[in-house]
């Protein structure tokens, strides 16, 4: 028996040069009764050529057990069995012989040869003995039944066990292959596992990227809207009641705006709790792709999110918290992809939130410019009048505003840009391809 690889190094349990102890004793029990056979018929060959019985029995003892190595030396067990079969004796070690070296991995020229060999020396043995025995009269056969005995007799000892081994070698390795091959496929399934578990990592980290994303544009611009206009409260409540009221009126807006979006961003998230707890095995990974592809719709929803046609209000908001803004547009208005529209008005949100937080009171400009083939916006904010006008608020900065919007506009093949300008303000830039679309 033949292995490969792994499993023949694993499989290598038995003495010697076996793989299993059972394989031992089953060689040397046929080894065993070989030597048996060529004892006896080895007595029978030294009273033939008048050589002492001894003589015979040990050359018969010893040749029967060649057969013991078979297993790893098949081709001189089957010589052995041709050299000796003149003497009329290794007829088992023939036949198992043949059977081992054709179930082996030799090239089959080397089975061939021998195998002809074996047919060849056992066809002239048995013609040489049935005609000597039809010359000596020990057989009353005519001398054409000879030939067609020493065919047969030959063919019979040859053909059978040639044929046997054939068929289980052949068997062997198709079962090995086959082996082989399903440890193959539970090796690229295993691989296949781990990629789709980094596949998997790395779709929720970017979900969580996104959502976290959303949530900053969606709620911060607001929120810094709010503590805009909560600081301007506090500053004329008493100097300018009405103006204190209106301002009151704003935060309120603003806040119930900011908790209405804030809402529907969790609810989305939430959805689909009475099914996961109705069927428990869902995977992690199919509840986080489907939270995140719901919160997509809600958050990108062509109906109810943010266009290119709500700048004006957007703009209006931070007017009315105090600062001096001004939009201007180039270029003649057209229907954009959602996420380009989506895009270019967080860009100019994030934008003026940050004016709200680092340079309250500066004069801003928002440029927004139609071309041809894409869609460029800037927004420019001159230096504060008062150094210390953006610490007033207190507004804190998480610092992942402008990550956010460099990330908006390349997923989409466009290029941002940001940094301060010579005269100590910051500037804002974004170009995007009007066909573009999210990666």
């Amino acid at each position: 028996m033949t292995t490969t690889g792994e499993e023949e190094t694993g499989a290598l349990t038995g003495p010697w040069w076996w793989t299993r102890w059972r394989s031992a004793v089953l060689d040397i029990g046929l080894a065993l009764l070989s030597a048996v056979e060529c004892v006896i018929e080895g007595a029978r060959f030294a009273r033939d050529a008048a050589l002492p019985l001894p003589v015979g029995m040990v050359f018969g003892l010893f040749a029967g057990l060649v057969l013991v190595l078979r297993r790893k030396w098949p081709i001189a067990v089957v010589l052995v069995s041709i050299a000796i079969a003149p003497a009329q004796m290794g007829f088992l070690m023939g036949v198992v012989g043949l059977y081992t070296l054709a179930a082996s991995e030799l090239p089959r020229r080397i089975i061939g040869s021998l195998a002809g060999m074996s047919f060849v020396g056992m066809l002239i043995v048995t013609y040489v003995r049935a005609h000597q025995g039809v010359v000596r009269g020990d057989l009353t056969i005519g001398d054409w039944f000879v030939p067609f005995l020493s065919i047969t007799t030959a063919l019979g000892m040859t053909t059978p066990p040639v044929l046997l081994g054939l068929y289980v070698g052949a068997r062997r390795r198709l079962m090995e292959s086959l082996r082989e091959r399903a440890d193959s496929l539970e090796r690229e399934l295993m691989l296949l596992a781990e990629r789709a578990e980094e596949r998997a990592e790395w779709a929720r980290n970017e979900e969580r990227t996104r959502i976290a994303r959303e949530m900053h544009d969606v709620v911060a611009h607001r929120v810094s809207l709010m503590v805009v206009h909560a600081a301007a409260l506090q500053a004329v409540a008493r100097k300018d009641p009405e103006k204190a009221v209106k301002n009151a009126a704003l935060v309120g807006d603003m806040g119930r705006q900011a908790l209405t979006e804030l809402r529907e961003m969790l609810g989305v998230l939430r959805t689909g709790e009475g099914t996961v707890s109705r069927v428990r095995a869902v995977p992690l990974v199919a509840v986080g792709v489907a939270a995140a592809a719901a919160a997509s719709r809600a958050v990108e929803d062509p109906s109810d999110g943010p266009c290119l046609a709500d700048l004006d209000v957007l703009v209006g908001q931070s007017a009315a918290a105090g600062m001096a803004v001004d939009l201007s547009v180039e270029g003649d208005a057209r229907s954009y992809a959602r996420e380009v529209e989506q895009t270019a008005y967080r860009v100019v949100q994030e934008a003026l939130t940050n004016v709200h937080k680092h340079a309250a009171g500066a004069k801003t400009r928002v440029r927004l410019a139609h071309r041809s083939a894409e869609i460029a916006m800037q927004v420019e904010n001159g230096p504060p009048p008062e150094p210390g006008s953006a610490e007033s608020a207190r507004l804190p900065s998480g610092g992942n505003g402008l990550v956010g919007m460099k990330e908006r506009v390349s997923a989409l093949g466009g290029v941002f840009v940001s940094g301060p300008t010579d005269a100590g303000g910051f500037r804002v830039s974004a170009v995007i391809p009007a066909g573009a679309e999210a990666a």
